[in-house]
């Protein structure tokens, strides 16, 4: 077993120091959706969701204090207004909970595989085991509630088969090759993932009063509209049934039940997970209209990160990740 003495890698710090604040802005949603929520399968879900944040802060905040390192700011109760009605109906806090769970398994899969110390890969790997938990649980819940869009169906291949002419790449002119299974999985969740951005924005954009928040919320959803459209012509074009809304609601609420630094955080920590989401998909995309497509919004959500960036610096709510001394 590693010396429990040994000090903490660049790599563990920064995967303690965002986990902690991510799981303190995660702790700011279920506390809202749990003080509203009436369906008796569900509330259990996000209730675990609740429980599992606190464990692992908890586990974090031990592990600074042993470390005599400052614990971050994060958010906390401030950040929620308690009196305000609900934003959002039960279902969408369930599919909350899915989403963030597949970020989840996303990010802590790396991040436990970048860390080395016993009580640090142990933690990590008991919360990449938490998101697989709520993961499997919600999948499950949405299922059973007729809310999760599965993807498209395919034929079986009848046989093994290699590819055999540079065509396979070919995506504007020519004859065009049908999608393949892999390219056609990351449309499909991409589709996903930006209508379930879409709800989040109309809700928040209903309740935020500050103008320039606002503004940016409102082109949040615009870039979001933008790749669903384009992404379900492509479904269209190849004969499959577009992905369509499932059926969860924004409530009247004008009240917003978040600070503007939480929902700012929340936005900007989304567009950082797309940028893996998009990676991937040109990882595994071979036709070349797809790989243009996801370039491209790839430069369109960098540009909308970096004025979200901005906001959070302008107003004094970026908290400062630790950095390595700076030498004279």
């Amino acid at each position: 077993m590693e010396n429990p003495n040994i000090k903490l890698s660049s790599t563990e710090i920064a995967s303690l120091w965002s986990t902690y604040i991510y799981d303190s802005a995660s702790i700011c949603f279920f506390k809202h959706f749990l003080q509203h929520l009436k369906d008796e399968e569900i509330i259990p879900i996000v209730n675990e969701a609740l429980n599992f944040s606190h464990t692992h802060m908890e586990k974090m905040k031990n592990i600074f204090k042993k470390e005599k390192f400052p614990i971050p700011q994060g958010f906390s109760d401030i950040d929620v207004n308690f009196s305000a009605p609900a934003l959002f109906d039960d279902l969408y806090a369930l599919s909350f909970v899915y989403g963030m769970s597949r970020i989840g398994l996303l990010n802590y899969g790396i991040l436990t595989s970048n860390v080395a110390r016993d009580d640090v890969l142990e933690l990590f790997s008991q919360i990449l085991h938490s998101s697989n938990e709520l993961y499997t649980k919600s999948v499950r819940c949405m299922l059973s509630k007729g809310i999760y869009d599965r993807p498209p169906k395919i034929p079986y291949p009848q046989k093994v088969e290699f590819i055999e002419k540079q065509s396979f790449l070919t995506g504007w002119f020519g004859e065009r090759r049908p999608i393949n299974s892999m390219e056609l999985t990351e449309v499909f969740f991409n589709i996903e993932r930006n209508y379930f951005g879409i709800l989040l924005l109309y809700g928040l954009i209903q309740v935020v009063d500050d103008k320039e928040i606002k503004q940016y919320l409102k082109r949040g959803k615009d870039l979001a509209n933008k790749q669903i459209n384009y992404l379900n012509n492509l479904l269209k074009e190849e004969d499959l049934l577009g992905t369509v809304p499932v059926e969860m609601e924004v409530t009247d609420s004008k009240v917003s039940p978040f600070s503007e630094k939480l929902i700012m955080f929340l936005i900007t920590t989304l567009n950082a997970t797309s940028f893996t989401y998009f990676g991937h998909a040109l990882s595994v995309s071979m036709r070349r209209d797809l790989t243009a497509n996801y370039s491209k919004i790839l430069t369109e959500v960098m540009a909308y990160a970096e004025d979200g960036f901005n906001i959070m610096v302008d107003r004094g709510w970026m908290e400062k990740p630790p950095g390595a001394f700076q030498r004279p």
